[in-house]
């Protein structure tokens, strides 16, 4: 099957509802039987097909009523006010899977699990993301607002650091885990967060997966 190609480099930040680690990034059951999550990534350098996506802020909230390879999905692609119409096309068609080698990725894993996937909200994305301190700040007005930041030792307060490679996974290479909270406000998807599983990457997606 041919399909259009496209490439991406940017960071992302993903936050669930799982205790911290998250059993599900070592394919084991969600840490309370369901699945509530959010991703959010800022494009550093890309394209699909023809049109560039430099610059491109967009992402998703997530929600399954139990372990995420069971199905019955809900999802909500939120694509940057900044976004020209092919720019915003070609963010759906990434984000839900199209255009991309079956299993390679987790956007194209997660299309395979849902049954609704909800009107694709464009707004003003505020998301900051850094590496080096460990940390990452999402807002989207009048949807969702969350943080990110280094687990903490309970006795101590002195940040914990946990680095995770995954050679073989789909959706990063190496990745800082972390712990955050977060609420949605007015969207459909709801979630609430607080002191639970989040991770931030720089990734390298493409029709024909993570790019290693």
């Amino acid at each position: 099957m041919a399909y259009v190609e496209w490439e991406i480099r940017g960071r992302q930040v993903s936050h669930c509802n799982c205790n911290i680690g998250c059993p599900c990034q070592f394919n084991a059951l969600p840490s309370h039987g369901h699945c509530r999550a959010y991703l959010f990534m800022e494009i550093e350098r890309g394209h699909f097909g023809a049109t560039r996506l430099d610059g491109l802020r967009w992402g998703g909230l997530f929600a399954w009523p139990g372990p995420i390879h069971l199905g019955n999905g809900t999802a909500m692609v939120v694509v940057d006010r900044s976004a020209s119409a092919p720019q915003r096309a070609a963010i759906e068609a990434i984000a839900s899977g199209q255009e991309t080698e079956p299993g390679s990725l987790i956007t194209q894993v997660f299309s395979t699990t849902l049954s609704t996937l909800l009107p694709t909200q464009v707004q003003s994305i505020e998301l900051s993301i850094d590496l080096q301190k460990r940390s990452a700040q999402v807002r989207v007005p009048g949807l969702l607002k969350g943080a990110a930041e280094s687990i903490k030792n309970p006795i101590t307060g002195a940040p914990h650091l946990v680095t995770v490679k995954l050679p073989q996974g789909f959706e990063y290479d190496e990745a800082e885990f972390l712990q955050g909270q977060a609420r949605t406000d007015g969207s459909p998807i709801e979630l609430e967060f607080d002191g639970t599983h989040a991770h931030i990457a720089k990734v390298h997606w493409s029709t024909h997966g993570v790019v290693r």
